[in-house]
């Protein structure tokens, strides 16, 4: 076997895109992963024509002088935000001489950059909404303990105000626990059964008195018969379609009204039955519906505080869907109201 070929056995045995450069910078054998990830990389070229990088370039300068391997990350801002870790080694054929190549292996860390981004906003974000609600306690209980301690009606309307404060603490405390029970159970198909149209009239009893307050007429439309059975964890979609029409009813319930419906599909590949959950409010922006499903993402954050949202609710109802291979599509007009769709597959006999 000729070296040549010892290099290239060895290139593609790599998981990782790879590149094999002589002392002169040239390009002498490419994996098929790194042709994937970085075309422009090709044989006979000087490496630096293609990954015009300085920190790259002296990187390799300093490995090919060194004789010895070094260490790099590399951060491209592009069409795309990418993260590698680049490692450059000598290729020692025989070790009485220096190496004639050094081999260039480029791990991808952006999903691991961008989870860590997430685990710190997501850090960031749950520890300031949980100290605003602190702060306005610790501030209330100063009050009581000094200049309000004997002022009974201060004390009460002050104590109702702390009560709101510890319920809302306690309502993203429970969405933070759902969330991370749920992300645990990601990789694990549901093995239930549930009945969508029965579960829809369970949800809508339960929301009731919230529509009354709000003066929303609720409405449920399901075909006569048809079935609408999935395989789900029956609490787990009832924490969807609950997410689903209480926001239809707090933020879009000055229409009046919120309309339910039940169908099949066909023209939706991998999905049988669709729920929509429509409202006739003002409508959502359209430069925020893609991002309605974030994690803390909030079109009016003063807004959704003062009706008690944490910022969490669509964020749940993703990770469940995913979990149960269904999708949620959201379609908003500004003056026409809000539709959210969820898409799932009809249980197999």
């Amino acid at each position: 076997m000729s070296t040549q070929d010892v290099i290239a056995a060895f290139a593609e045995a790599l998981a990782d895109p790879c590149v094999v450069i002589n002392r002169r910078g040239l390009v002498q054998y490419r994996n098929a992963m790194a042709g994937v990830d970085f075309p422009g990389v090709r044989v006979g070229d000087p490496l630096a024509f293609s990954l015009r990088m300085p920190v790259l370039v002296n990187a390799v300068d300093a490995a090919i002088s060194a004789n010895a391997a070094k260490s790099v990350e590399l951060h491209q801002i592009g069409a795309t935000e990418t993260w590698h870790k680049v490692t450059i080694s000598p290729l020692h054929l025989d070790e009485a001489v220096p190496a004639e190549s050094f081999v260039i292996v480029l791990q991808n860390l952006t999903e691991q950059k961008r989870v860590e981004s997430l685990r710190s906003d997501f850090i960031a974000n749950a520890s300031h909404e949980l100290r605003t609600p602190l702060t306005s306690l610790v501030g209330f209980i100063d009050t009581l303990l000094g200049p309000a301690a004997r002022d009974e009606a201060a004390r009460e309307r002050f104590l109702s105000i702390m009560r709101g404060q510890a319920q809302r603490m306690s309502k993203l405390i429970d969405d933070l626990l759902s969330l991370s029970r749920i992300e645990m159970r990601q990789h694990l198909l549901p093995a239930g059964s549930v009945d969508l149209a029965k579960l829809l009239a369970e949800v809508m009893e339960g929301l009731q008195p919230l529509a009354r307050q709000g003066e929303v007429a609720l409405s449920l439309a399901v075909p006569d018969g048809a079935s609408f059975v999935v395989t789900g964890a029956h609490d787990e979609l009832y924490e969807v379609f609950e997410n689903l029409i209480e926001n239809a009813i707090s933020y879009g319930g000055d229409g009046g009204k919120v309309e339910i419906a039940i169908a099949g599909v066909r023209n939706q590949p991998g999905f049988d039955i669709a729920v929509t959950v429509t409202d006739h409010g003002v409508g959502i922006p359209p430069e925020h519906v893609p991002r309605l499903t974030e994690r803390f993402y909030r079109v009016d954050a003063e807004s959704s505080r003062k009706k008690k949202g944490t910022g969490l609710g669509l964020a749940i109802v993703k990770h469940i869907l995913q979990r149960h291979r269904g999708k949620l599509v959201i379609r908003s007009k500004q003056g026409e109201g809000t539709v959210a769709e969820v898409l799932l597959p009809q249980r197999k006999a």
